[in-house]
């Protein structure tokens, strides 16, 4: 009985020990489940809001201080939250507007042509007794804007040729000939002209039009031609003529101390790496910084993302990168790398909670200082932001630290994102001719984002080259105030006319913010 008994005792134990196993797990499994719901849940509230919500960062109304109010669109915060001093707290803000001044005809330039019609009556005999009238005034109506389309040329070079008679008289003197002699053209055995490639990579570049949507405008002007020609124009200009600039203007940013750098994807059907065409390939870009004199930006591309690529481009180079959080912008000798607190700002602001909150507050406070700091001269920004924005980083990164942020929400990840690059963040406290941002980069790609929405993709590398310097060139020029088609046609025009081989320091007067570019380019 007694063995029975303790039989049994020990079944029930064993079964006891196997329920209380079963329920552990089962307590493991919801609260992973409970994780996992948290997460979706998250997800599913982010891409409601991308979709359904603003597309902007900044909010529709200013407060007086600069501060932006980040949650108009989140029913969540616009509650107040639970404490005695907050619920008291009253904002008043004054919304300034422009008076509306401008005038219908003001959006026609100064120096437009003025055409007048007169318009007078069908004749000039009075009615009544059949006299002549004569005119006792004139008022005008109403201005309208014309618009004359552009006309194709045929533009023959014709050399001549002059002799002396007296000369050729002589028989003791040889004979003297003069020739005229043809500017040498930007593409040679072509039709394309100056005008015309300046104006098709202006389309591209500027206007974001794609060739194969150039060739019925350019029929219609009276060039009958197709999309392939027009690429090979591209190419070959951009190869023989504009690259010169690109590499003058990449030397001379080697040389500079502080980068902006980004890049973004695109996409090249040809590939020499035997990858297929759908694979990414990618475009940098690499921009300089007002301080250290003209700016200058320039594109790459590239058929991947890695550091080498990086590595390649800038070789040689030692200063500061302002970039992302991308790890291939990380341990390269020479480089000391300076993180951006916009993507910093996008993190906690795509956790709709109270602490995402409080993350935006503390670098909306920066940017609002930045904001009054903008127009120092750099040492007078550095000393400022050592005085009012090194206090708010380091109690910014404290309360980080300190906060139980885990798992893997939108919350956790911000936190993450924001510690691993602590060092980075704090490099524009250290330098005033650092930017908070990589905004002046981000801003530079935008218009290749804007073409590849247009043309889609390149057909070859060759291609792809060719649209990096156009949009180098483009965006350069356009930095400092000149006129990208008027830039173009003086770059193919005069170019081919030089020894820029032989004697490359003649590009110095050729590069955008040059005294001879200004006057006779500028916008």
């Amino acid at each position: 009985m007694v063995n029975a008994s303790s039989n049994n005792k020990n079944q029930h134990e064993k079964l006891i020990r196997l329920l209380e196993e079963q329920l552990a797990h089962s307590n493991q499994q919801n609260e992973a489940l409970s994780k996992q719901i948290e997460s979706l849940t998250e997800q599913v509230r982010h891409l409601t809001k991308l979709l359904y919500g603003s597309k902007t960062e900044k909010s529709k109304y200013n407060i007086p201080d600069g501060q932006t109010s980040l949650f108009d669109e989140d029913p969540s915060f616009s509650e107040s939250e639970q404490t005695e001093e907050q619920s008291q707290q009253t904002i008043s803000f004054t919304v300034v507007r422009k008076a509306k001044n401008k005038k219908r005809n003001d959006s026609l330039n100064e120096n437009v042509e003025i055409k007048a019609i007169h318009h007078h009556p069908e004749d000039t005999i009075c009615d009544c007794c059949q006299g002549q009238m004569v005119e006792i005034g004139s008022k005008m109506v109403r201005e309208e804007a014309e618009f004359i389309p552009a006309k194709m040329k045929k533009v023959q070079h014709i050399e001549h040729a002059y002799e002396c008679k007296n000369c050729k008289g002589d028989i003791s003197q040889k004979a003297q000939i003069k020739r005229g002699k043809v500017p040498q053209p930007p593409i040679l055995r072509s039709i394309a002209g100056p005008s015309v490639l300046a104006k098709v990579i202006y389309d591209k570049f500027a206007q974001y039009l794609p060739l194969y949507r150039q060739v019925k405008e350019w029929e219609r002007y009276g060039l009958n031609t197709n999309d392939k020609n027009l690429s090979n124009w591209v190419i070959r200009a951009a190869h023989d003529w504009l690259f010169p600039i690109y590499d003058h203007m990449k030397h001379l940013m080697m040389s500079k101390s502080i980068l902006h750098v980004d890049e973004t994807y695109g996409q090249i059907i040809n590939r020499s790496d035997g990858k297929p065409g759908q694979s990414n390939a990618y475009n940098w870009v690499y921009r300089s910084v007002p301080s250290q004199g003209p700016v200058i930006a320039l594109f790459q591309c590239s058929l991947s993302r890695a550091r080498s690529v990086l590595e390649r481009f800038i070789d040689g180079y030692s200063g500061t990168i302002i970039c992302d959080g991308y790890s291939a912008y990380d341990k390269i000798d020479g480089v000391t790398f300076a993180n951006c607190w916009a993507h910093v700002r996008r993190y906690w602001l795509k956790a709709n909670s109270k602490n995402g909150r409080i993350g935006v507050n503390y670098c909306d406070n920066l940017y609002r200082l930045e904001r009054q700091f903008k127009h120092l001269a750099p040492s007078k920004r550095r000393k400022e932001r050592q005085k009012y924005s090194k206090p708010i980083v380091e109690e910014f990164l404290d309360w980080v630290e300190k906060s139980p942020f885990y798992g893997k929400n939108a919350l956790a990840k911000a936190a993450d994102y924001t510690l691993n690059r602590v060092n980075g963040l704090k490099a524009f406290l250290m330098d005033g001719r650092i930017e908070i941002d990589n905004n002046p980069a981000e801003n530079a790609i935008r218009p290749n984002v804007l073409g590849r929405k247009n043309w889609l993709f390149s057909v070859s590398e060759a291609g792809a080259k060719a649209n990096a310097i156009c949009l180098s060139i483009a965006e350069t020029a356009k930095a400092n105030s000149v006129d990208f088609y008027l830039y173009l046609v003086k770059l193919l025009t005069d170019l081919p006319n030089l020894d820029i081989h032989r004697n490359p320091e003649v590009l110095n007067q050729y590069l955008p913010w040059s005294k001879k570019i200004q006057v006779e380019c500028s916008k």
